[in-house]
């Protein structure tokens, strides 16, 4: 699997929570805020929280050293603790969470006409207490057993249904040797995948599942090249007529719905580096550009709808910010953009994740259906 960060020259978070980001012309990478840059984060069991940081509303959630953490208020706390967990996501209630949990195992491949062992590190969906209570539950196995045959599926960016039943990932299960990481479905229920029949470019595959907060439709993206580029595209995929049509033009990844559904949050990439823009989320039209630092990028909502909350690339360590929006939609201004963490390297493999309880939530306004010739380009419909 050739990942996307690999292929895309400016994607600045190649090396997980490091990586080389642009900047503004001060020779910082840090989006216009010129002093010194911070050369060592904070341990791996450390988050810094500013002191003055704003006090936002409910939980975000992201990774750090393999660990999963929640931020509420001006506190963080450490939920996992193993050291080799990653792409966290809300459960739809906030009870729970989902993440990629690594684990060593023995493999067994054929080799000369015999069966060898080796060693290979296998990716599971896990799922624990949104407080860390309890021990984590293993949802779907990365371990494939074929013909006697044994070794470890790539698994990827677990994000669950808003009803709960159904889990959507990036994999190649069941048969890895006959697949690219590509959109898959998990049925929470019966334990079953379905792998629809989705265009994609091999050997590339899809990345950034993202749903509606209806369920009614999901973003991803399919990857692909231009030149030495990587050209990375975002699908809709519509659940009742199980068809995707193209969302956007190439150079948009990462995308995330905002809470009415109305508007999308993306990371746009281009030769400049990455920043965070927003999309109309019936056409695919950029509508507000959020950032443009080039170091930015793996935007969330704040499920109030008055801010968006991504990562950010200063020197060598990814730290979370949050971009105060005011003003009428579509017709935004940023208001400011602050630190919700400090020096804390944070994984910038991983995307955040933003939960406030429903009683704390304005009432919701329904999202408006896609015209039928809205998105951009041709669909592809799936049998």
């Amino acid at each position: 699997m050739i990942t996307l960060s690999l292929i895309n020259g400016n994607v600045p978070f190649t090396g997980g929570s490091t990586g080389a980001g642009g900047g503004n012309g001060d020779g910082n990478g840090d989006g216009g805020d010129p002093g010194v840059v911070a050369e060592t984060p904070a341990p791996s069991n450390v988050v810094i929280v500013p002191d003055d940081v704003v006090t936002i509303p409910g939980s975000i959630l992201y990774a750090k050293a393999g660990n999963i953490w929640v931020q509420s208020g001006k506190s963080a706390h450490q939920v996992t603790t193993g050291g080799s967990d990653s792409m966290p996501s809300w459960s739809p209630d906030g009870t729970s969470i989902f993440f990629i949990r690594t684990t060593e195992d023995v493999g067994r491949w054929p080799s000369g006409g015999v069966l060898r062992e080796y060693q290979m590190s296998v990716p599971s969906v896990m799922q624990v207490a949104s407080d860390g209570s309890g021990n984590a539950r293993k949802v779907v196995n990365g371990k494939v057993n074929i013909g006697g045959q044994t070794w470890h599926a790539w698994i990827r960016e677990p994000v669950l249904s808003p009803d709960g039943h159904t889990l959507a990932m990036v994999s190649d299960r069941p048969n890895p040797s006959r697949s690219n990481v590509v959109l898959q479905f998990y049925d929470i229920d019966s334990g079953k995948s379905k792998v629809p029949n989705l265009p994609e470019t091999p050997p590339l595959g899809h990345q950034d599942p993202s749903w509606r907060p209806d369920g009614k439709f999901l973003l991803y993206v399919r990857n692909g090249r231009n030149g030495t580029k990587g050209a990375p595209v975002i699908y809709r995929w519509d659940a009742a007529k199980a068809q995707a049509k193209v969302f956007t033009t190439p150079g948009y990844l990462e995308p995330a719905y905002s809470p009415d559904g109305r508007f999308v949050a993306a990371t746009k990439t281009s030769s400049f580096g990455n920043d965070i823009v927003i999309l109309d989320a019936t056409t695919g039209r950029e509508l507000k550009r959020v950032t443009d630092d080039g170091a930015s990028w793996a935007p969330v909502w704040s499920p109030l709808g008055d801010s968006i909350a991504f990562l950010h690339l200063r020197g060598q360590i990814v730290d979370l910010k949050l971009a105060q929006l005011e003003g009428e939609a579509p017709d935004w201004s940023v208001k400011d953009i602050m630190d919700l963490t400090e020096v804390s390297g944070l994984d910038g493999e991983s995307r955040p994740g933003w939960f406030v309880p429903a009683d704390q939530l304005p009432t919701p306004t329904p999202a408006p259906t896609p015209a039928a010739d809205s998105s951009p380009s041709a669909s592809a419909a799936a049998p």
